[in-house]
């Protein structure tokens, strides 16, 4: 029990900070996209508003998504869930995020031996800034990195409390 609070707080904390970074990431986008438009006034432009502001919608996505979890945010369905008694909603849960925590894993994984490649091959954006791509994609990968563990952590509360995790307000 005391091992599931230590992963519990861990996973909590990295996700505050992935949740945070998001939160940021938004803000960076509302300025970049307010200093193209002064820009775009003198003639001028960044011309890289559409590539970075792409590559950060994809990580504050990714990234957000264990915060998301963790806060019961995310959408769900409750068809089956309805008609079940409310006893029986925890091991829905469990059996949804372990499906979830295999698919996800899988893509992870994949996700990961893509980023290797880009890495290895050195390979850039084809845009002015010519991005390494790398950069982008590990972000993604630390976003499904925390999601995993997330629902990681999700299938160890559900089997040892036998009850759903509740939101804790932060």
């Amino acid at each position: 029990m005391m091992l599931i609070r230590l992963i519990t707080g861990l996973s909590r904390q990295l996700n505050r900070l992935s949740g945070a970074l998001a939160m940021l990431l938004i803000v960076y986008v509302l300025c970049h996209i307010l200093l193209e438009i002064g820009l775009r006034l003198f003639g001028e432009s960044t011309y890289v508003l559409d590539e970075f502001v792409g590559y950060t919608v994809a990580t504050l996505t990714f990234l957000g998504l264990g915060y998301s979890l963790e806060r019961n945010s995310l959408i769900k369905v409750n068809i089956l869930s309805d008609q079940l008694p409310e006893r029986y909603h925890w091991l829905l849960d469990l059996i949804a995020s372990a499906l979830s925590f295999a698919v996800f894993t899988w893509i992870t994984y994949y996700w990961y031996i893509n980023t290797l490649r880009s890495l290895k091959r050195g390979t850039t954006s084809s845009s002015i800034a010519e991005t390494p791509l790398w950069i982008p994609e590990t972000m993604v990968l630390i976003g499904l990195g925390l999601l995993c563990l997330t629902l990681f952590v999700r299938m160890l509360q559900l089997l040892s409390t036998r009850q759903v995790p509740h939101v804790e307000p932060t």
